[in-house]
């Protein structure tokens, strides 16, 4: 009789040990208070930093948009005249702004679609095409991504230079005088698209090289069974899988060709004839060079509004081709 209550009293006392209330403490969760404080407490170094150095600028842009704030009111900006949209207006009747706007669409009509096909066909040929030494040529790629854009500049100077440079000496050994491609309204642009995507082509590559591995390899053997050609399978599957990709490579690709500064503040600084202006280096001359803060400032807004706007409809055109 002993012996069977013993065993009834076991299970009981198993069971109240492994209950929560014989854990005590140790069993509970935070609570969700105590884990939202967690959160921004880890947050807080983030958002002041953020706070400080991203939205109350961006915020204080805006506001100086509407005004006439210049040189004046560095010291005190609570002096600068509310003057409304008389900046938004007057920028679509400045010529300077408007070739700037003509430039750089320029620039990203034919740099984007020839960084991102280039970067495509470099993919494609290191991730299926060449066996040996594939690390070097992916780096090899890459590198430019990296470099500074003064040492680029250095090189493309000497490489571009019509007296001394690499390519005048190519041109001599024909007995023909090169060009001045930095000197010439119509050869200074194409020779600043040609160096940005000579650098922004590994950016493209390493993110087509990461969506072809992402491609099933059953389904290329499927389509090699089926007797397609390289062209084929190029074309009817790499193509459609990679297109998440391509809209992501699209997107950042123009987003930083509609942004671009560094290659006319280098090599040309807008000239000549501001025949390489950007909106972003008018931007540049306006605000820290003229003290025009306030027309800067709505520059950087319509330039805003535009990169808003082209990034919604390369969205719309290429999202629907991926579902």
């Amino acid at each position: 009789m002993s012996t069977t209550t013993e065993k009834a009293r076991g299970p009981r006392k198993a069971g109240a040990a492994l209950s929560p209330a014989a854990g005590g403490s140790r069993g509970r969760k935070p609570s969700m208070g105590v884990q939202n404080a967690a959160g921004w407490l880890f947050s807080t170094p983030f958002l002041v930093l953020f706070t400080v150095f991203m939205a109350f600028p961006i915020l204080a842009t805006l506001v100086m948009s509407f005004t006439d704030f210049g040189l004046r009111n560095v010291t005190r900006p609570w002096e600068a005249n509310f003057i409304g949209f008389e900046n938004y207006v007057n920028l679509f009747g400045d010529e300077k702004f408007l070739k700037s706007l003509f430039n750089t669409g320029y620039f990203v009509v034919v740099g984007v679609p020839l960084t991102i096909g280039i970067g495509l066909v470099v993919a494609v040929l290191l991730n299926n095409g060449i066996d040996r030494a594939r690390t070097f040529f992916r780096v090899g790629f890459y590198a430019p991504v990296v470099t500074t854009i003064v040492a680029v500049a250095v090189v493309w100077r000497f490489v571009l230079d019509p007296s001394d440079g690499l390519i005048a000496g190519l041109f001599s050994e024909v007995g023909w005088t090169a060009p001045d491609f930095l000197g010439s309204e119509t050869l200074a642009m194409p020779s600043l698209i040609v160096m940005a995507v000579w650098r922004n082509v590994g950016t493209v590559m390493v993110l087509f090289i990461a969506g072809l591995q992402a491609i099933p390899t059953e389904v290329r053997e499927a389509a090699k069974l089926d007797g397609a050609s390289v062209w084929q399978e190029f074309r009817g599957i790499t193509v459609p899988l990679l297109r998440p990709t391509l809209l992501y490579a699209t997107v950042i690709t123009t987003i930083g060709y509609l942004n671009v500064f560094e290659e006319p503040f280098v090599m040309t600084q807008g000239g000549p004839s501001d025949s390489t202006l950007t909106v972003s280096l008018n931007m540049y001359r306006e605000g820290f060079n003229f003290f025009h803060m306030g027309y800067a400032s709505a520059m950087a807004y319509v330039l805003f509004v535009v990169i808003m706007g082209i990034t919604v409809l390369q969205l719309r055109l290429l999202k629907d081709n991926t579902k």
